[in-house]
């Protein structure tokens, strides 16, 4: 299964942080099943019927005892997966807003371009139901990320990413919450690894801003953002 030349979708890893995301993750993890034979689920110690509703998707799922954030989450992942042999590694967020067809195309800029990492950008492609506030704040991390990092992007907080395994094993994620974000992006600017933004969807539904997306998420970036800070 090849979507570019010298891409071979059988090496190719998807990884998917969980938390409590019953609901989705069987039409997420089927979306992405169709195409990818490696999908990876981490159950971040979800109470609910996650990780069953996951496998029986098609998924395989790894599960952490009890809540430690989605930074661990993608940690246990992208491990798992380079053990596995991984070539290339993706992060998919779990709750509907990615679409599979724009993973394709990152993975085919990846390969096609000999690149480190390739980042999603909602900002050159679709924001669909993004609220105000959210948008605000997305764009001062923007600012932000290129103030501290150097690294000149359109979206500084997008989990949808593909990377080879080589640069996946330079990028160690020790942040298990919101940092995380800042904390890879500050790990390409200093290794110098070589990246690209991509034009992607994101679709904010019912769901996910019931989740919080609207207040909670903007107060979790800009916590980000001054850990990041402080990381650097």
């Amino acid at each position: 299964m090849a979507v570019a030349p010298g891409l071979d979708l059988d090496e190719v890893y998807v990884v998917v942080p969980a938390y409590r995301e019953a609901d989705v993750i069987a039409h997420t993890v089927g979306a992405l099943v169709e195409r990818f034979p490696h999908v990876v689920v981490v159950d971040d110690g979800s109470p609910d019927a996650t990780a069953a509703r996951a496998r029986q998707a098609g998924a395989v799922v790894l599960r952490h005892p009890f809540n430690l954030g989605q930074g661990a989450a993608l940690q246990t992942g992208i491990a798992y997966a380079l053990e596995e042999g991984a070539r290339y590694v993706a992060t998919f967020d779990a709750d509907g807003q990615h679409a599979v067809a724009d993973l394709e195309t990152m993975l085919a800029v990846l390969v096609e371009n000999r690149l480190d990492v390739v980042l999603g950008s909602r900002f050159l492609g679709q924001s669909e139901g993004l609220p105000r506030l959210r948008r605000l704040v997305l764009k001062a991390a923007v600012v932000f990320t290129k103030a501290t990092s150097g690294l000149r992007l359109t979206d500084a907080h997008n989990g949808l990413r593909a990377m080879t395994g080589e640069a996946a094993r330079k990028l160690a994620i020790s942040q298990d919450r919101m940092a995380h974000a800042s904390e890879i992006i500050n790990q390409i600017a200093r290794l110098k690894l070589s990246y690209r933004e991509v034009p992607v969807t994101i679709r904010y539904s019912e769901y996910s801003l019931g989740k919080g997306q609207k207040v909670s998420g903007s107060a979790g970036i800009l916590v980000d953002l001054l850990v990041g800070w402080l990381l650097r």
